[in-house]
């Protein structure tokens, strides 16, 4: 009787730590109804992103800044902003950056509905692919979804990616600041959500890059950070 109930407890222990991890990867990995927030790697890499753009303020210098540190990221674009300055869209294209869709007029899921919103988003992607291509990663618009949202899209052909790091550089608080906070929260695979119209967001991002790279970092972009899951 006390070997079995050993063995029932050995295997209930073992199914709740499996459970457990399969919560996590749910979050890390790429699934037809969970977005991706992180990845499991081994590797001190980690994803900047950059929400909202182009933007005529600060597009052209955090360019300026991502050359200079030899960084390639991920953008994800705002359809009504890259019909409004697609010639900055094509000059973030040109660096080598990674372009996602955003939706088109930034609304959130709760508010639009489904249909509405999956419109959103593909007029967005027609706007995008005749000068970035068709993206195949999106972000919905303060992070909201569901998983019949993440399914359909999916079913578009798109793998939904929200982040593990925020700062909150969108509220103007000192470069600084935003730097030291990604510091604190960097670990292996951690995406980075940032946002073009950030008015410190340049000078952050050299501090970020700078801090991290000490550390033992390097940047990739969330398409290349998806591959390097489990290594």
């Amino acid at each position: 009787m006390i070997i079995f109930r050993c063995f029932q407890v050995r295997w209930l222990a073992f199914f709740l730590c499996a459970g457990i991890a399969m919560l996590a990867l749910a979050e890390m990995v790429p699934g037809d109804s969970q977005p991706i927030k992180k990845v499991i790697t081994g590797q001190r890499v980690m994803a900047l992103t950059f929400d909202d753009g182009p933007d005529l303020s600060t597009t052209q210098e955090l360019l300026k800044v991502l050359r200079d540190k030899d960084v390639k990221a991920t953008f994800f674009i705002l359809g009504s902003q890259a019909e409004r300055y697609p010639p900055l869209l094509a000059a973030i294209v040109a660096e080598g950056h990674e372009i996602g869709n955003h939706g088109y007029s930034h609304v959130f899921l709760q508010k639009a509905g489904s249909a509405n919103f999956l419109d959103d988003v593909r007029r967005a992607g027609n706007i995008i692919a005749p000068i970035a291509g068709q993206p195949v990663l999106f972000r919905p618009p303060g992070g909201g979804y569901n998983d019949a949202l993440v399914s359909d899209l999916s079913r578009l052909g798109y793998t939904t990616i929200l982040w593990s790091i925020d700062p909150r550089d969108w509220e103007g608080r000192p470069a600084d600041r935003t730097a030291s906070i990604v510091a604190r929260r960097a670990a292996p695979g951690s995406i980075v959500l940032l946002h073009e119209g950030g008015r410190a967001t340049p000078q952050a991002v050299a501090a970020i890059i700078d801090r991290l790279r000490m550390d033992g970092y390097s940047f990739v972009t969330v398409g290349e950070l998806l591959q390097l899951g489990g290594k």
